[in-house]
């Protein structure tokens, strides 16, 4: 399985672009794939320079209903003129961050007549399924770091419904792809005790060092390898980096892995 890192908060090279975003492509299964696209046209304009053609895409997906993950998929619905956009139907509710700002999708995907709303679990192709996890229990209590969405006339904390995340399974290796693991990483490697996991840990405003070392012994006691970024962000990595060595990677935008 091929991966390369369309965008990220940081680069591995000055002559991409980088933003608060997201965005990667996968070759796995015979398939290829967009994971989530940004804020902006920036992971097009890195996938030209990474020589990624967006137009040869099968199909997109977007893990969850933010902008800095889902904006930029308007841009990909241009240069692709047939590739479905997998989401949560849930994705296109109104969503708030800790200061009341709006981080919903913005209005041209929600009304593109490209996407498809999957379920609780959707299969892809052979080896590649989209699960939500809505249904599981799990280990680590849900903290929505004041992201909230609206109910009605009032906002509530989020409980990231609307988030989804895709499932490899080739050459005897399972490897989940995951936008920012807002249902808590610790659960998800619970649930598909993965051999690899890729995508951010959303500890970017945790500041419980306590609690980021915990976090690490635990992500150690599974025999998988971690790659992250995003919303991790530096501080909170460079703690469970201390604990977990090689087992902990960094991606960044122009980053290519061979899984």
């Amino acid at each position: 399985m091929k991966l390369v890192v369309l965008l990220e908060n940081t680069a591995c090279s000055p002559q991409l672009h980088t933003e608060h975003g997201l965005s990667l492509y996968l070759e796995a299964c015979g398939h290829k794939i967009l994971f989530d696209a940004g804020q902006s046209e920036a992971f097009a304009s890195n996938a030209a320079a990474l020589g990624v053609d967006l137009a040869a895409v099968d199909f997109a997906i977007l893990s969850h209903g933010h902008y800095d993950h889902g904006d930029g998929m308007p841009c990909f619905l241009q240069k692709n003129d047939h590739a479905p956009v997998y989401l949560q139907h849930s994705a296109c509710g109104e969503y708030y961050n800790g200061k009341g700002r709006y981080i919903g999708l913005c209005p041209a995907l929600v009304q593109s007549d490209r996407l498809v709303f999957s379920g609780d679990v959707t299969p892809l192709a052979p080896g590649l399924t989209l699960f939500t996890c809505n249904k599981q229990t799990p280990i680590v209590p849900l903290n929505p770091y004041g992201l909230t969405r609206r109910q009605g006339d009032v906002l509530v904390p989020d409980d990231f419904v609307h988030e989804q995340y895709l499932l490899i399974e080739e050459a005897g290796k399972r490897i989940l792809i995951s936008g920012c693991a807002h249902k808590g990483v610790l659960n998800l490697v619970h649930w598909f005790r993965p051999n690899v996991l890729v995508g951010g840990f959303h500890f970017k405003t945790e500041t419980n060092t306590a609690f980021l070392q915990h976090a690490a012994h635990t992500l150690l006691q599974y025999p998988a390898r971690y790659y992250t970024g995003h919303c991790t962000v530096e501080q909170q990595y460079a703690v469970m980096k201390q604990i977990m060595g090689e087992a902990l990677q960094p991606i960044c935008t122009g980053s290519i892995l061979e899984l």
